[in-house]
């Protein structure tokens, strides 16, 4: 697993990943840039920042990176840096599009190969990612009763 750099002084999460965009030389740039403005506009309360050296987002702890492949772009969903044995109790995810691949019981990933299917799919992956920080809110308040 690749390190986590942590930002600059001073430099905010948001501020790693505009840096990390700027320099980042890639056929699907602007897709990246619309997949990470849909998932911070799904709630006020998601941040993001550099984790695994890919722009990565949170609510109370990571959970999403996007995977930058050279013919599509991936959003890996998951339930933390480190999964609890109950992360994935309860986990059910209403997909009626298909776009989750599910990669484990704690893990998923929605690709996009190009603007149109991500343009096409936006809803579907606003609800997903909608429920999914839903589902780490509540197990994260329960692991702290």
């Amino acid at each position: 697993m690749a390190a986590t750099k942590k930002p600059a002084k001073g430099q905010t999460g948001a501020n790693e990943v505009a840096d990390f965009m700027q320099k980042l030389d890639h056929p699907l740039k602007a897709e990246i840039e619309a997949v990470r403005a849909i998932i911070l506009g799904v709630s006020p309360e998601i941040s993001e920042g550099i984790k695994w050296n890919s722009p990565s987002f949170r609510v109370n702890e990571y959970f999403a990176t996007v995977n930058i492949r050279k013919d599509a772009l991936l959003v890996i969903l998951h339930l933390g840096a480190k999964v609890k044995d109950s992360s994935f109790a309860g986990l059910t995810i209403n997909d009626p599009a298909g776009l989750l691949e599910w990669l484990g019981k704690d893990r998923a990933a929605v690709r996009f190969q190009d603007m149109k299917a991500i343009e096409s799919n936006r809803t579907a992956f606003e609800n997903i990612v909608r429920q999914w920080i839903t589902h780490l809110s509540s197990n994260n308040a329960q692991e702290n009763l």
